[in-house]
């Protein structure tokens, strides 16, 4: 296979994730209170959000990089 077709496949790929996913959720821990051998820890969950036209966007860019490898060869 091609590098560009590898790099479509991809793209694709990713787009289908980003577009099912529409973003991920990740969680941190803080310490909020540290006195001496009393240590209390927060967890916060923070949401990172995809827009749904970054997926599509790497959706079609996929697309037309397979296209564009199949006219060449």
């Amino acid at each position: 296979m091609k590098t560009q077709s590898i790099v479509g496949i991809v793209l694709i790929a990713i787009g289908i994730i980003a577009l099912g996913y529409q973003g991920f959720t990740y969680t941190t821990r803080e310490k909020a209170i540290d006195l001496g051998p009393i240590q209390v820890t927060t967890e916060e969950t923070h949401t990172f959000p995809l827009p749904p036209v970054v997926g599509g966007v790497a959706l079609v860019g996929g697309i037309l990089l397979l296209i564009t490898a199949g006219k060449k060869a």
